[in-house]
């Protein structure tokens, strides 16, 4: 039977969105997890709570579309991927789980409210970290036998995939002070703008070292980005990169409640697509692309109906919780 739709283009796209609006919905309210334990008070602390509370449980369902995603339309690439990073994905999940508990029982459990703060703060970071490994893991490839891993348990434990762990620790502190410039007001905003400033120059020495190791662990990603006139038309990346960088400085600074965030995401697109760049089209890098890791077309087709009907869902859900808790919050007002 002659093919008349090519899905593989469609799910790639859907594990796309998915993945990036876990990373940048996540990753702002992990972000602020991590500046939760530099407030000096627990009028502070309250205040940087209640501006993620209505909507940091529902921000982590884009990580589990994107997981099932992954399986039933790559089940190649989840088969080779998930062994390779199991470690650090089971420590993300666990710190992501402690995490919950410390914000739910902080409300509740007054007498041990300094623990489950310190959990929520360490659980955010180790949460974070985790997942940078594994994006630096994916980066640097995998050791694969015919159509299984074949490396070992540790092999995503690396120097780059720490650097990778670190900078991530930054990306998201830089989203979650933008957050906390647009949903705070007085000492906490001008905090959050402090400590935007100083994830910002770690995001980009994590940008700049990245960039420049990454070539030289594959040649295809080099000749990707240097053979001519390759570098010609990809030379607007970096070029933007500095752009928003130097325009994400300046908001930081000025007055803008609005305009810290989106340079924010500004820097977290542009990463993502560079990555895309380097890695289109592998989804296991360096051995089997999209469509050599595809599941059959039946299947493809089977579980876009469903995906198309809940897809909308999820958008129609998430945009309205943002839209009802739309506005600056307060300490004394929370979601609790």
């Amino acid at each position: 039977m002659t093919q008349v739709l090519d899905f593989v283009p469609i799910w790639t796209l859907i594990l796309g969105m998915a993945v990036f609006f876990y990373v940048l919905l996540d990753g702002f309210d992990l972000g602020v997890g991590m500046l939760y334990g530099f407030a000096p008070d627990t009028a502070s602390r309250n205040t940087i709570m209640n501006s993620i509370a209505p909507i940091w449980d529902g921000n982590e369902t884009w990580l589990v579309l994107g997981g099932l995603g992954l399986l039933a339309a790559f089940p190649l690439a989840f088969a080779i991927i998930i062994p390779a990073v199991y470690f650090p994905v089971l420590v993300m999940l666990l710190a992501l789980v402690f995490r919950g508990v410390a914000f739910e029982f902080r409300f509740r459990d007054a007498e041990h409210k300094t623990f489950w703060d310190h959990g929520f703060c360490y659980g955010s970071a180790v949460a974070t970290f985790a997942q940078g490994v594994v994006l630096g893991a994916f980066i640097q490839g995998f050791e694969v036998t015919g159509r299984q891993f074949s490396g070992g348990s540790f092999d995503f434990l690396t120097p780059f995939s720490l650097l990778t762990g670190i900078a991530l620790l930054f990306g998201y502190g830089l989203l979650g002070a933008g957050w906390l410039i647009l949903k705070t007001e007085g000492e906490v905003q001008a905090a959050a703008r402090r400590h935007g400033r100083m994830c910002l120059v770690g995001v980009l020495v994590g940008i700049g070292v990245v960039s420049i190791w990454t070539p030289f662990m594959s040649q295809a990603i080099a000749a990707r980005w240097f053979a001519w006139p390759n570098i010609l038309y990809l030379a607007p990346v970096p070029v933007a990169t500095a752009a928003v960088a130097f325009f994400t400085w300046r908001v930081l600074g000025s007055a803008s409640e609005t305009k810290p965030f989106v340079g924010a995401i500004g820097l977290f697109v542009l990463s993502y697509v560079g990555i895309a760049i380097s890695l289109f089209p592998m989804i296991v890098p360096y051995h089997f692309t999209l469509w050599e890791s595809a599941s059959s077309e039946r299947t493809q087709a089977f579980l876009l109906v469903g995906t198309l009907v809940l897809l909308p869902v999820i958008l129609m859900y998430t945009g309205w919780s943002y839209w009802v808790f739309r506005g600056k919050v307060r300490a004394d007002v929370g979601y609790h």
